[in-house]
């Protein structure tokens, strides 16, 4: 039996990186940085506007409605612990936004 992903909380942990949480117990690291295409995605180049987000149903959102499907988010995330000291992702940070628990 599959199981669909989920974000069930996330951190915003500087630039345009998030740290997931996923329902299938996995927390990931992904890097937006190059992800924000399209008209609905220009208002997140603004860092203030893009820690803004929440988790209304089962991903990230942003206030305009923008957002991104949660095996997307999976498949463009790193466990934290795959980092290694050259990456710009970091492996620990502190969090300046924090939604979910």
């Amino acid at each position: 039996m599959s199981m669909f992903l989920e974000i069930t909380k996330a951190e915003y942990i500087g630039d345009y990186r998030l740290r997931l949480w996923f329902n299938n117990g996995e927390m990931r690291v992904v890097d937006l940085a190059d992800k924000l295409d399209g008209e609905v995605f220009l208002p997140l180049h603004d860092k203030s506007y893009f820690q803004q987000f929440s988790i209304p149903f089962n991903t990230v959102e942003w206030p305009n409605g923008a957002d991104f499907a949660p095996e997307y988010l999976y498949e463009h995330s790193v466990r934290p612990y795959d980092i290694d000291d050259e990456s710009p992702l970091p492996s620990a940070a502190e969090p300046a936004a924090k939604y979910g628990e």
